[in-house]
């Protein structure tokens, strides 16, 4: 098989992978006069259809070619033996199986093969395809077809390919249709950026691309006289936004750091603050595997997969662990204990889970205030509510969907509209908190009419935000002349209340001591040379035994503002003529601001800010981390990126890729095996596959490890030194009281520059045998293999429809052609099985290769239909 049959039957198996979901298993045999397997660590076994290795397989097909004459008795052999073997381990759908055959024709029936592995249960249906337009060959295929349960196909050009290839899925769904089974499917998620619905652009308009799941069922005949045909008439279904959802369960009941998040039956993520799909935040850019996602994958802290497990094997329990959480783009990191809550949602294949945080969401505070007062601080024009929680429904009717969430609140609580769906203990404790806080506005107005309290405008915005969403801001200065203008914006997705997390000024400030401040420079303005600096505070109510966060309040200031103040403070000294012994003007030290987390603030030199203190002084820092001043925490990434030169075919990251020089020679055959479960046959993925541009560098998905640093809270002041190289270094680190600030005094009158900096960048990391290797000479074919063959736990579906009694069984010798003659390319084909299922295909060239004469007819996609 060449040239254009070749290029044909490569997209042939390639369009067959697009049908297999992650519910499906499968592998591909080449071979010729012996076999291969196209991915050789594979060897015997099958593999789950997800789509990373869909598109591992499909980089080893565009490096197919054929040579020699091919066995396809031993290779039908070799695929009847792994379907069987396979099974028989319960890992796989256990339920249908088949082998496609995709060729250019068989000399021979090999019916002595059926008979030793299929007959005459017939487990495992044949599809065989035979490319191209001659026909010498395609009574035996046929002949195959009808002996096995299956479906005959030929293919004369790439643009039969598609039609062709789906034909499949209607034979199989036949027993499903006799049955009448209407089994709701749901998909995993994806993310849909051609949807065109108004509606769905209202719910998103400010995020990007959504997150969707389809849900769909078969529609199928129901006339006496073709029920036993089984024909499927078609599919019904529709498209629901995951944001939906999650607004079930309000984010206002889990508290600061709780969180709801949802998985498949496979374990992969449905939907989870910390998935990450795209390849950069305000792009649409898809990462080519954000739909299979483990939960291992971000609650990488539960080694065992104690949670993952139970959740995908649907049970209801609870479980608990220490985690690190990561804020501010990765870059800081929350030591918390989390409460993890979980159950199956009936009637789908998902199964959600709640997340609470120790200390926080279990104690609210409610208090009770007229409605009449509640509504007149709520519609003042500082005030906001948080735009992705639900208030009261205003979608569910149109007559509403024009109505803001304050105007629905108040057509609500005055009775106008008493049919709004609304909640009232929600409403109660919003209505609460913007009586309370309303004298803010008085408070902040009166600081910007004293000009000497914030003379120089360094003080750009006050802000506030409650634990039910409300929010209040005040501008020092007019909009335009923001330093940081998306601050508080739909643009600062981290800086906002939304349906996934509270704002990241709010969840910091809850974990500070009560009373103390939290510092910092945003690492998206620090960037774009936005040079502002955050300071927030949490409001605690306090009693004999609860003790409940309700509110946070911060500034936003220009760092230019906060450093003058800074530098002022240091000048100042307690000796009785004002004089410092020693000061930050002296040129034999250098002062440094950094906050708990190790990121310098105030520094002499302007390009150090916003840098991590060990980048700088990396001798300074390890002395640190030896004294117990900052603490060292490892973090894992599994969905970050990693630089991969492109410069050729055959490029990869940084090592050398095992598998690029692998090209097997190919005679005219090849065997693609299949074990799947036809249970969301329609979701074919006819996405763009990400591009691979020669000469450049392009970002590819893959696991990193990185470090993280934290302060000890205890340790308020330490002194050190460091020897350079016989020269004796001292330095002194103090707490800045009431904060998370850090002064650092260094002496520089030694050279330290010999000692490595310590950075934050993260390392590539290599799976291997449950084991992370971080060594690349480790980096070689048998690591990658590993991670091929390593199968987590799944939920099989439940529903199973391989075979029926009532479907007729067609003779070997007895083949049943629809009504319409062979040369016709318009017999349509019975429909698909949604069950769960095993395949094989096999292509082939028909020519000198074959002890036959081959006759020159030209037959268009000639089908025939096989019961």
């Amino acid at each position: 098989m060449k040239g254009l049959r070749l290029t044909i039957a490569r997209q042939t198996v390639s369009s067959i992978l697009d049908t297999l979901g992650d519910d499906d298993f499968f592998n591909i045999i080449a071979y010729n006069q012996e076999i291969h397997y196209v991915e050789p660590c594979l060897n015997g076994t099958l593999v789950r259809a997800d789509r990373t290795n869909k598109d591992h397989f499909r980089e080893h097909l565009d490096k197919l070619f054929a040579k020699g004459i091919g066995l396809l008795g031993e290779a039908l052999a070799e695929a009847f033996t792994i379907l069987n073997d396979f099974n028989q381990t319960g890992q796989g759908s256990v339920c249908s199986q088949a082998i496609m055959l995709v060729t250019d024709g068989a000399t021979e029936m090999y019916d002595d093969v059926f008979e030793k592995y299929n007959w005459p249960e017939r487990k495992v249906r044949i599809f065989p395809y035979l490319i191209g337009r001659e026909s010498a060959f395609a009574d035996n295929l046929k002949w195959m077809a009808c002996a096995n349960k299956g479906y005959f196909s030929q293919i004369s050009t790439l643009a039969d390919v598609q039609e062709n290839v789906m034909r499949y899925l209607h034979v199989m769904s036949r027993p499903k249709v006799i049955d009448h089974e209407h089994d709701t499917v749901w998909t995993e998620a994806y993310v849909d950026s051609a949807v065109k619905i108004p509606f769905l652009f209202q719910l998103n308009e400010k995020g990007g691309p959504s997150l969707m799941t389809t849900v769909a069922m078969p529609v199928f005949s129901t006339k006496n006289e073709t029920k036993n045909q089984g024909i499927l008439l078609g599919v019904v279904g529709t498209d629901i936004p995951l944001q939906e959802l999650m607004k079930l369960i309000p984010k206002h009941m889990l508290g600061i750091h709780g969180y709801a998040f949802a998985i498949t039956n496979n374990g992969y993520i449905l939907t989870h603050p910390d998935l990450r799909p795209l390849y950069q935040d305000g792009q649409k850019r898809r990462k080519p595997n954000y739909s299979s996602v483990d939960l291992s994958e971000v609650e990488w802290e539960d080694k065992d997969d104690t949670l993952r497990n139970a959740m995908v094997n649907r049970r209801t329990g609870t479980f608990s662990m220490e985690v690190k959480k990561t804020v501010d783009r990765g870059r800081r990191v929350l030591k918390m204990h989390n409460d993890y809550y979980y159950t199956d949602i009936k009637g789908t294949p998902f199964s959600v889970g709640v997340a609470l945080s120790r200390g926080h969401g279990k104690y609210f505070f409610r208090g009770n205030v007229s409605v009449e007062a509640g509504l007149r601080d709520l519609e003042q024009p500082d005030v906001a509510l948080a735009d992705e929680w639900t208030y009261c429904n205003t979608e569910e009717q149109h007559e509403h969907r024009h109505l803001t969430q304050i105007q629905a609140i108040k057509l609500f609580m005055t009775g106008r509209r008493p049919h709004l769906k609304c909640d009232r203990e929600l409403i109660q404790e919003v209505l609460f908190d913007a009586v309370v806080t309303a004298p803010l506005e008085a408070y902040w107005t009166g600081l910007a009419l004293n000009k000497s309290e914030n003379s120089d405008k360094g003080v750009e915005i006050a802000f506030l935000g409650t634990r039910t969403g409300l929010s209040r801001t005040n501008l020092f200065v007019p909009a335009d002349q923001l330093s940081n203008q998306d601050f508080l914006t739909a643009e600062d997705k981290e800086g906002v209340f939304n349906a996934d997390h509270f704002p990241l000024w709010y969840k910091r400030a809850a974990e500070q001591v009560p009373g103390t401040f939290v510092y910092s420079i945003p690492f998206s303005t620090a960037l774009e040379n936005k040079s502002v600096v955050l300071a927030s505070t949490a409001i605690q109510l306090l009693d004999d035994r609860k003790s409940p966060i309700v509110a946070a309040v911060g500034i936003q200031m220009k760092l230019e503002f906060f450093q003058r103040k800074f530098w002022t403070a240091c000048r100042q000294c307690t000796a009785l003529d004002g004089k410092c012994s020693i000061s930050c003007d002296n040129e034999d030290i250098n002062c440094y601001l950094i906050d708990n987390n190790g990121f310098i603030l105030v520094t002499e030199e302007q390009s150090q800010t916003g840098l991590f203190f060990g980048e700088v002084e990396g001798a300074v820092m390890n002395k640190l981390l030896q004294m117990g001043s900052f603490k060292r925490i490892t973090l894992y990434d599994y969905q970050a990126l990693c630089k991969e030169y492109a410069g050729s075919s055959d490029s990869a990251r940084t090592l050398s890729d095992p598998f690029s020089v692998v090209k097997w020679l190919l005679t005219e055959l090849v065997i693609f095996l299949l074990e799947f479960n036809l249970y969301s046959w329609w979701n074919v993925d006819l996405s763009v596959k990400a591009q691979r541009s020669r000469g450049k560098t392009m970002m590819v998905p893959c696991d990193t490890e990185y470090p993280a640093f934290v302060s000890e809270r205890t340790i308020k002041e330490t002194t050190g030194n460091i020897d350079c190289d016989g020269c004796i270094r001292s330095f002194v680190i103090q707490q800045i009281p009431s904060s998370n600030l850090f002064m650092v005094v260094v002496d520089n009158k030694c050279d330290c520059s010999s000692a490595p900096p310590v950075t934050m960048d993260p390392i590539e990391i290599i799976f291997t045998s449950f084991i992370y290797a971080l060594d690349a000479s480790e980096h070689n074919e048998s690591l990658k293999c590993d991670r091929l063959k390593f199968q987590k736990d799944r939920k099989k579906p439940e529903s199973c429809h391989p075979f029926h009694p009532e479907l007729p069984h067609g003779k070997c010798h007895g083949v049943w052609f629809s009504n319409t003659p062979l040369q016709s390319s318009n017999s349509s084909p019975a429909p698909t099985d949604s069950s769960d299922r095993q395949q094989v295909t096999i292509s082939s060239r028909t020519g000198h290769q074959h002890r036959s004469t081959k006759k020159n007819t030209f037959i268009r996609s000639t089908e025939t239909h096989i019961h």
